[in-house]
């Protein structure tokens, strides 16, 4: 499972072969009565768009922290495994890394009420929808569906978060202890 992980952490191409795979069962489980060419081909540019703006957004930063985007793979998966470099390139990449991640998350914390407000209004309007129609079942799994995306997308939003700090004040202590 580790080298699988390591593969999509690292291959485009693997992640894109994902990424295909389930744009195209997505796109064939909502438009059932298509021609399957055509669940391919949807499919296809749902990956075209996907995987062009992940690769933008990598190389980009990758380039503002200045390493390739296979460093920038390593240096994320040491900060998961709370793994702090020895090298001081290392560390001064991994510091870059650390204060964009953090500043990103900074950044939109100012909208993240109103993201999850608008998944709340989501989610009660299909169950308002659901008991004009008379039928309870479909939006009340769809309204679940939405508080575990955002209860999970909080877990993982707090998560990074204590990594990151925790990864700038182990950089800040290692560097003290150098100088």
């Amino acid at each position: 499972m580790e080298v699988l992980k390591r593969r999509l952490e690292r291959s485009l191409a693997a992640q894109s072969l994902l990424a295909f795979v389930l744009a195209l069962g997505i796109t064939a489980l909502f438009r059932r009565d298509e021609h399957p060419a055509v669940w391919v081909v949807h499919a296809a540019f749902y990956t075209a768009a996907s995987v062009g703006a992940a690769t933008w957004q990598r190389r980009r930063l990758a380039r503002s922290v200045g390493t390739d985007t296979a460093g920038l793979s390593d240096l994320s998966r040491r900060i998961r495994r709370r793994d702090v470099p020895a090298d001081p390139q290392e560390r001064a990449a991994m510091r870059r890394l650390v204060a964009e991640c953090l500043g990103k998350m900074e950044r939109a914390r100012r909208w993240l009420p109103y993201y999850l407000a608008l998944l709340g209004l989501i989610g009660a309007g299909m169950l308002v929808l659901g008991a004009i129609q008379g039928s309870w079942v479909w939006p009340v799994v769809f309204a679940l569906g939405v508080a575990g995306f955002s209860a999970g997308f909080l877990w993982m939003r707090r998560r990074s978060r204590e990594r990151l700090r925790f990864m700038r004040d182990a950089l800040r202590q290692e560097d003290a202890r150098v100088s």
